[in-house]
């Protein structure tokens, strides 16, 4: 089926957060595979790698399994969670009010909307310090707070022109600019290789079952599971016949892909450059074991892969804030989800001593309360047979998503519980000597080595499973669903939500 006017390449898109109606659904599951592929090409993936190594103690070929296990599995899922997206032509949040209710949703919109702006701000503040790199290696030209402020806005206005253009423009990015950063990519890891100590990797003693455990999960985290909640924004164009196997594959592979060859190529580089697993600043970490005429394509290639990854966290960010209930355009919420990350980088460069530990600290936090909706969303997809459309967009009494007082409690405590024996289990700290928050199980084995969020996404989703069954709103939706009825096109200027 051919794209509607609203989802050209080079047009803005003028959809909000409303329903695709059949008639304008286009499109294949290949596309699910460049967008993904797109989002890890990164060259920042190798510190991931290096962690395995440093931190785990395994060797070259345990990391590489690791690699393929957390990486695959993780995109995995979050195709699975996409599927969402095609049966209900709505983006992961906007759907996530037929679980949680239309006001019960508000709390895993607003930790997802938080989160989104966290990580677009790191890529921000990132992507500046290597293209200030980039300036002075290629032009000499120093940094200085002027030129600090323009290289975070020329990012911002990249970010800004492919997310606010939308869906149509950023699947086409993805797939062309991948070819591109891809193959600069290839050329900086061949180049990489050659510094390998491989008498230290072919030598290096294996690490232990339970190491490798650990590490699957810490790629998992670190990758898969950060996206889980944005698949079905970019699969909600996609028409309904397309078999579900083939968005999971497709996400799996097109993730897996580059990272298991990043974090492959990380393992081998710690053996003889321990301290890149740590580094806080891993583009200048990286860019210091390349020679320096390779600097210029290195710096372009990670300045690249996280544009490709950032355009992707604004556009679900935009249609997150509006499913949080700021009635703005789509193209406004990106907008301001910009100005927000811009103000960010402004204050990490040039205000704070040290913004990468404190930062990341924090999103772990939210990582908790993330990892408890995927339990709970993914329990319901797997018993949902169709979404409302039409309730979706209502958000008052008369919504069928209305449950109890606008809540649907059984997810609700289940998100609850999740959260809370998942915060027992969590250490949030920037060094031994600053510890922001740890809970009592924080140092126990599933604590310490950072399997708190299996713990959470698993007890929410046996939770919701065992409540649903008792909670009497659910049970009635439930047994009213019927196949969603084709949903009529939205006026072009409808963009209010």
């Amino acid at each position: 089926m051919a794209a509607s006017e609203n989802d050209r390449v080079g047009s803005v898109e003028t959809r909000g957060i409303e329903p695709v109606p059949d008639t304008e659904r286009h499109g294949h599951a290949g596309q699910m595979f460049w967008t993904w592929f797109a989002a890890n090409i990164s060259i920042l993936g190798l510190p991931l790698g290096a962690a395995l190594v440093s931190f785990r103690g395994l060797n070259i070929w345990q990391a590489a399994v690791v690699a393929v296990l957390g990486s695959f599995g993780s995109f995995a899922l979050v195709g699975a969670l996409s599927i969402a997206g095609k049966r209900g032509g709505a983006p992961a949040l906007t759907l996530s009010r037929a679980v949680f209710g239309v006001r019960g949703n508000a709390g895993p919109t607003l930790v997802t909307w938080m989160s989104r702006l966290g990580w677009e701000t790191i890529n921000t503040t990132t992507a500046a310090f290597a293209l200030l790199a980039l300036l002075d290696v290629a032009f000499g030209i120093r940094r200085n707070t002027v030129l600090t402020v323009v290289c975070l806005l020329v990012f911002i206005g990249c970010t800004l022109l492919i997310s606010g253009l939308g869906h149509a423009t950023i699947m086409w990015i993805n797939r062309w600019a991948s070819y591109v950063f891809g193959l600069l990519n290839v050329v900086v890891i061949g180049f990489l290789a050659a510094t390998v100590d491989w008498g230290k990797v072919f030598h290096a003693p294996l690490g232990s079952v339970s190491a490798m455990v650990v590490g699957v999960g810490m790629i998992a985290a670190g990758t898969g599971i950060g996206w889980a909640n944005t698949g079905a924004d970019y699969a909600r164009y996609l028409p309904r016949r397309i078999p579900g196997g083939r968005l999971v594959a497709a996400s799996a592979f097109g993730a897996g892909i580059p990272l298991v060859v990043l974090i492959s190529l990380g393992s081998l580089l710690a053996a003889g450059e321990p301290e890149l697993a740590s580094a806080s600043d891993p583009v200048s970490a990286i860019n210091a074991m390349l020679p320096s005429w390779m600097s210029i394509p290195y710096l372009i290639a990670a300045f690249g892969g996280l544009l490709l990854s950032n355009h992707l966290s604004v556009y679900s960010a935009g249609l997150t804030m509006i499913t949080l209930g700021i009635r703005v355009r789509r193209t406004l919420a990106v907008g301001l989800d910009v100005v927000v990350t811009f103000a960010g980088g402004i204050y990490f460069i040039l205000i704070a001593k040290d913004f990468y530990g404190p930062f990341i600290t924090f999103l772990t936090l939210l990582a908790v309360p993330i990892n408890a909706w995927v339990g709970v969303f993914a329990v319901d997809l797997i018993t949902r047979r169709s979404y409302d459309g039409a309730a979706l967009m209502d958000v008052g009494r008369s919504s069928r998503y209305w449950f109890r007082g606008g809540v649907a409690w059984s997810a609700m405590a289940a998100w609850t519980v999740a959260i809370v024996v998942g915060l027992l289990f969590t250490e949030a700290s920037t060094g031994p000597t600053d510890v922001w928050f740890s809970g009592p199980l924080a140092h126990s084995w599933i604590g310490a080595n950072g399997l708190g969020w299996v713990v959470t996404l698993t007890l929410a989703a046996a939770v919701y499973a065992i409540l649903r069954r008792v909670d009497g709103t659910v049970r009635q939706e439930a047994a009213d669903q019927r196949p969603q009825q084709q949903v009529r096109p939205a006026p072009a200027t409808r963009e209010i939500s």
